[in-house]
């Protein structure tokens, strides 16, 4: 065997590489991103068999196997019955999938409609090392800065199984925006996207994945249900509609950014999950039907979600509106639906597909956009829940802005000595009187207006009364009982000539602390091997870095059941976890547990648990593990680097199949080899392109010899080929050899 030395080896790869990482930049590689795109079958094991319950697309986002998906497609649910989840992939981009591993949920939101899948066994059930494995995965990009009209490509599988990968075109239409998430809450597309292809990847043209294609089918008790038998399940030889009925969506038009699925992906890779051992754990009661009222519209929203006011009428060159609406008797598994016409035509650029729920059970709830236009016209909102029409309003879009009579930006607080409400505006403690203020404009003094207040849903107190305060200004209001104002939900309505113009939702709860709630107390973090012994701990601010499980507390006071509140644990000041739920606890108490559990120990890092209502912060508590910093990139160095390439003729630039690319481990050189397999650290052979990926991550800082194998070609050998944390991983190389 001939031999090239070390130096002559690495300047071509080296050269190589840098060529590769350029057109890299440049290219879109779609075939990389096809076979990191996997199709998830959620299944029911029946007497040894698996029937298949629930399916769709999904991503593979990181070489040790974590696949980025819908929770809709993966949770046991009424519609979704099974506890297994299979994965298959594409051998070929011409074929159908081939199922080749099974997964569990390693996170999830159900809210959001993503999970985060970890491949943990192969299909028969044997359990693989996630450290061993070297999958091609996807990057993701920062979605944040994703912009209208942007060209995106959708990949995913567009059948039940019987189909290859397949590829959608088009732009970015718009953005949708909704309470818990933001303005850009959903990524709207007019691409064709069929259903089945929920989960699965929009990219952008870097080949960096912006967001997941989502709807949700329409459960199975719902008229209107779309669904596909594939097996037979009954055991009568035959495929029909006797046999269970996987549920498929019709096309999707909007994708879940990238983004909200970070948290998810950092607490797999770090390996840490959170429980709230003292949450009672019953956030919704799933009795009723799920209903939709008072749809009102706004041309925006403050910090706390709520309307600065209420419109029937914009003016041309609008590129805000939001439509505000009551919901009750909501679920996780509810699926609602926007459909908008404009004139009369369907209107996809601002309609949502059906997807699932992410609000709370009852409250009130909003979807719009800004800083997109609005052409002129008559517009018409329908709301849907469960496929069932539950809910519409019509608004004007045209002519000239006129002047009218408004109420607008209402905020809360307690009153100071001038009689200006102060406080964070949205969250008031219990106490006798809440205060409210509000901007006036246009106003004519001899108009009739109406103060309406509520309290979770009930009408409190109704004053009617004749303006007499001018055409403008700003103007605060009140609401006394004699017995206190009781922690819960209230809302102030105003109306004009019997017209509701502006409105508002606000809570109360805590105790007051001059101008502010007091909800949560003594937010602190403690070590301990039980739940009893974290309850009596000391609390400390820094821990050793062997400790599995980190325990955060604090105490609570007047907070009624049902308030939405926020849980968010960060390390180095990025969020892993973030949940809004109704708070499922009694209205008082002490030691509410949140666990953070490590599957070794928790890494080192500065942790920080933030408590908010109506996304106001509350509470803030901050601990140190170990040095109190991440390492750098910690969990690319726990699974190392992905080594792939392509090896051609020198003369023809054309891929050489059956290829052998070894490498050998540290123990041993090039003369040392002699076939065994117990020097083999990784192996690969090029494929009918002369493409190849080796077989598992290399580490970092770690010498191995390399032997590239060719029948026909001359081969190459040599020593000491290192990578190093700053290598871009994946690392591709690009070798060209030469007929011997």
């Amino acid at each position: 065997m001939s031999r090239l030395t070390l130096a002559p080896l690495l300047a071509i790869l080296i050269t190589a590489l840098g060529t590769q990482i350029t057109l890299a930049q440049q290219t879109f590689d779609l075939e990389r991103i096809e076979r990191a795109t996997v199709f998830v079958m959620q299944a029911v094991d029946v007497q040894d068999n698996l029937q298949i319950t629930c399916i769709g697309s999904g991503t593979i986002v990181s070489r040790s196997g974590l696949i980025l998906t819908n929770a809709h497609n993966t949770l046991p649910s009424d519609d979704c019955i099974g506890e297994t989840l299979v994965i298959a992939f594409n051998v070929r981009s011409d074929e159908a999938p081939i199922p080749k591993y099974r997964a569990e949920i390693a996170q999830a939101d159900a809210g959001l409609d993503l999970a985060l899948l970890r491949i943990t066994r192969q299909l028969d059930g044997r359990l693989i090392d996630p450290g061993d494995l070297a999958l091609p995965f996807v990057e993701l990009a920062d979605s944040a800065f994703v912009d209208l009209d942007q060209t995106i490509t959708v990949v995913g599988y567009p059948g039940i199984g019987n189909d290859p990968v397949d590829v959608a075109r088009g732009t970015v239409s718009g953005f949708v925006a909704e309470p818990r998430s933001g303005e850009k809450s959903w990524i709207k597309t007019l691409a064709e996207i069929p259903g089945t292809m929920t989960g699965g990847g929009a990219y952008d043209q870097r080949g960096q994945l912006i967001g997941i294609p989502t709807t949700a089918p329409l459960s199975r008790i719902s008229s209107g249900t779309t669904c596909s038998p594939i097996q037979d399940t009954n055991g009568d030889g035959l495929v029909n509609t006797s046999d269970i009925c996987i549920p498929v969506g019709g096309f999707i038009n909007a994708l879940r950014p990238s983004n909200f699925a970070r948290p998810l992906l950092r607490a797999a890779s770090l390996e840490l999950s959170v429980d709230t051992p003292t949450d009672t754990g019953v956030r919704f009661s799933g009795a009723g039907t799920p209903t939709f009222s008072r749809l009102f519209f706004s041309p925006s929203v403050n910090e706390a979600g709520m309307p600065t006011s209420v419109i029937d009428n914009l003016p041309a060159g609008s590129n805000s509106l939001y439509l505000f609406f009551d919901y009750r008797n909501m679920t996780p598994e509810t699926v609602y639906e926007l459909r908008v016409t404009t004139d009369g035509i369907p209107n996809p650029t601002f309609s949502l597909a059906p997807v699932r729920w992410s609000g709370g059970e009852d409250g009130m709830w909003y979807i719009g956009s800004s800083n997109q236009p609005w052409p002129n016209g008559i517009y018409d909102f329908t709301l849907f829940a469960n496929g069932i029409a539950a809910g519409n309003a019509r608004i004007v879009i045209g002519g000239a802005a006129e002047p009218e009579p408004l109420f607008s930006d209402i905020v809360f607080g307690l009153r100071d000595n001038r009689g200006t409400p102060l406080g964070n505006g949205f969250v008031l403690p219990t106490g006798n009187i809440a205060n409210a203020r509000f901007i006036y404009r246009n106003m004519t003094d001899g108009a009739a207006w109406t103060v309406i207040w509520y309290f979770n849903g009930t009408e409190l107190t109704r004053t009617q009364d004749i303006w007499s305060d001018g055409p403008g200004g700003a103007k605060t209001i009140g609401l006394e009982g004699s017995g206190g104002l009781f922690p819960g939900n209230y809302r102030l309505e105003l109306y004009l000539e019997n017209v509701l113009t502006a409105t508002s939702d606000f809570i109360i709860a805590g105790a007051q602390q001059g101008a502010f709630p007091q909800v949560f107390q003594d937010a602190h973090f403690v070590t301990a091997n039980t739940i009893e012994e974290a309850i009596t701990a000391v609390p400390i601010s820094s821990f050793p870095n062997t400790i599995s499980t980190l325990y955060g507390l604090f105490d609570w006071q007047q907070i009624a059941p049902g308030t939405l509140w926020t849980l968010r644990i960060s390390v180095d000041d990025v969020v892993f976890f973030d949940q809004t739920a109704p708070w499922s606890s009694p209205e008082t108490g002490l030691n509410f547990l949140v666990r953070v559990n490590g599957e070794q120990t928790i890494p080192d890092g500065s942790y920080s648990m933030e408590l908010l209502v109506n996304n106001v912060p509350l509470a803030l508590a901050t601990a140190q593990v170990g040095i109190g910093q991440l390492p750098i990139d910690r969990f690319a160095q726990a699974s190392g680097i992905q080594l792939r390439g392509l090896i051609v003729d020198a003369e023809t630039g054309q891929g050489i199949p059956g290829i052998s690319f070894i490498l050998l481990s540290e123990e041993y050189s090039v003369v040392d080899f002699e076939w065994r397999q117990d020097q083999i650290f990784a192996s690969a052979t090029t494929d009918s392109e002369g493409r190849f990926q080796m077989d598992r991550p290399l580490d970092y800082d770690t010498p191995y010899s390399v032997i590239v194998s060719a029948y026909g070609y001359l081969p190459m050998t040599a020593d000491g080929f290192e990578l190093t944390i700053d290598s871009p991983n994946p690392y591709d190389v690009y070798i060209p050899l030469t007929r011997g």
